[in-house]
């Protein structure tokens, strides 16, 4: 039964569809850039083709040829081992501070695709919908008169809570209650 949980969580799990759908919201983001990108490089390519144009070959293979000297001098042949299990080791901690850095560039890009998600369906966040509950009895108490029918305040009511089928019956109970005294 474990195996059939564990399949059933994964496959009904929506944070790969939001890591895909951020992703693809980021790369939007990032193509609209390109415009100003082209443009800057046009206003600088000419400059930087001069530059090439001018530089001494022989120039650059002698830095070059020095600098590879100096690398290659610096190398001790009994250090060389030691120095390999070095880099070994430490290639193997960068590679585990990557996963949990790439775990972590992947939540935020899915809790990112959720947000997109959300703006593309047109649903308002769940601080936004705190934010006006919380204001909304301070708002709602002030500006409704006490003369107005409970029906039209029910309505009124609907779209801002999501209680719209007990508000329905309690309006339809005044209702019921209002023809009956008539």
């Amino acid at each position: 039964m474990a195996i059939a949980d564990d399949l059933k969580k994964t496959l009904t799990d929506p944070t790969p569809l939001y890591f895909a759908a951020g992703t693809a919201d980021l790369a939007v983001q990032q193509a609209k850039k390109v415009p100003d990108l082209i443009e800057q490089l046009r206003a600088e390519a000419p400059a930087r083709i001069e530059a090439v144009k001018n530089t001494d070959p022989k120039a650059v293979q002698d830095a070059v040829t020095a600098k590879f000297n100096e690398v290659l001098g610096a190398i001790d042949p009994k250090k060389l081992g030691e120095t390999a299990q070095d880099l070994a080791l430490r290639g193997v901690g960068v590679a585990a501070e990557y996963a949990v850095r790439a775990k972590e560039t992947y939540d935020k890009v899915a809790v990112h695709g959720e947000q997109a998600v959300r703006s593309w369906r047109g649903e308002v966040s769940a601080e936004i919908v705190d934010i006006a509950v919380a204001v909304e009895p301070e708002t709602g108490t002030q500006a409704e008169p006490a003369s107005e029918p409970v029906a039209e305040a029910a309505a009124e009511d609907k779209p801002v809570a999501k209680k719209s089928p007990a508000r329905k019956s309690t309006a339809k109970k005044v209702a019921v209650t209002a023809d009956d005294a008539s």
